[in-house]
């Protein structure tokens, strides 16, 4: 019989296992600051064997400088003539009175950016709006709302 060799075996190490630390919240301006550098970065169009799912975040593109100076130009047409009348008006109404304004010229700029835009949808959204005026003649409107949209019609071809 051979001698046994008293052979040891290796002994592991019995490692304490520790949490992860939680990292420390970010400040409101690293917040910012990495949500504005992710901005910054160029917008690429989503490839057509992407699926868009649940996590897909649809971004607006920022209206272009044409718009705005259009948007522009349709507001001043639409207030042209009306700053005694909309003076005349309690507050309540007046907020009520600009925010379709706003909302108007909105449309109207939406409008303008199909190939085809039909002056009766200028006038009938012109005329909607005049309709919010207190004791307004109903003649007055009607003229109102045409000569606004004629004016307003002559901007298509300049933007």
């Amino acid at each position: 019989m051979e001698t046994e060799k008293n052979i040891e075996k290796p002994r592991l190490e019995k490692k304490e296992i520790t949490p992860p630390v939680a990292e420390k919240p970010l400040s409101p301006e690293i917040k910012t600051e990495q949500v504005l550098s992710s901005l910054e970065k160029p917008l690429q169009a989503p490839q057509p064997s992407e699926k868009k799912g649940e996590g897909s975040v649809v971004v607006p593109f920022p209206p272009s400088s044409y718009q705005v100076q259009r948007a522009q130009a349709i507001d001043n047409i639409l207030a042209a003539g009306l700053n005694e009348v909309f003076l005349k008006m309690t507050p309540s109404e007046q907020k009520e009175f600009k925010a379709a304004g706003e909302e108007t010229v909105k449309k109207i700029n939406k409008l303008f950016d199909k190939a085809k835009v039909s002056v009766s949808k200028v006038i009938s959204l012109i005329r909607k709006w005049l309709k919010l005026i207190p004791r307004v003649n109903k003649f007055f409107l009607e003229q109102e709302a045409k000569i606004k949209a004629d004016k307003i019609m002559k901007l298509k071809n300049k933007f």
